[in-house]
């Protein structure tokens, strides 16, 4: 199986930005666990993180060509706000899991509506990094 990790806006930042909401891990660890946890499964797994939507956008077209069976992303402050990924979601079919490590529903009220959530097969929120590796376990079933 291959699977495809798309982390958005900020999320190059965990460790510095926010750590009473994201935590004091750094994205590198976050990497490192997934791909442990991917090992571990014999699942192949690749990563993007992009700050700009129309590289995600792309990022998700491309999965399709390279035939990866599932996503798992955390599209971030684009989650309230692309439909342009929404779009790019729907357009390639590939079986969806958004990811957040905050929760997202006792936040900000602009931050429980997510535009992605209609076209993913689950959404995982406020597990911290675990969420991450519960999507991927999702995935896998």
């Amino acid at each position: 199986m291959k699977l495809l990790v798309i982390n958005g806006p900020n999320l190059n930042m965990l460790g510095i930005r926010e750590p009473d909401i994201y935590g004091k891990q750094t994205y590198e660890a976050l990497l490192e666990l997934i791909g442990n946890h991917a090992a571990a499964r014999g699942v192949e797994v690749s990563f993007f993180q992009s700050n700009h939507e129309g590289a995600i956008v792309d990022a998700i077209q491309q999965a399709y060509f390279d035939k990866v069976d599932g996503i798992v992303i955390n599209p971030a402050a684009y989650t309230h706000t692309s439909v342009a990924i929404l779009d790019a979601l729907k357009a390639v079919a590939i079986p969806t899991v958004e990811v957040h490590i905050s929760d997202i529903n006792s936040r900000d009220e602009f931050r429980k509506h997510s535009y992605i959530s209609p076209v993913c097969v689950a959404t995982i929120c406020g597990k911290g990094f675990n969420g991450y590796l519960e999507a991927m376990d999702l995935l896998l079933k």
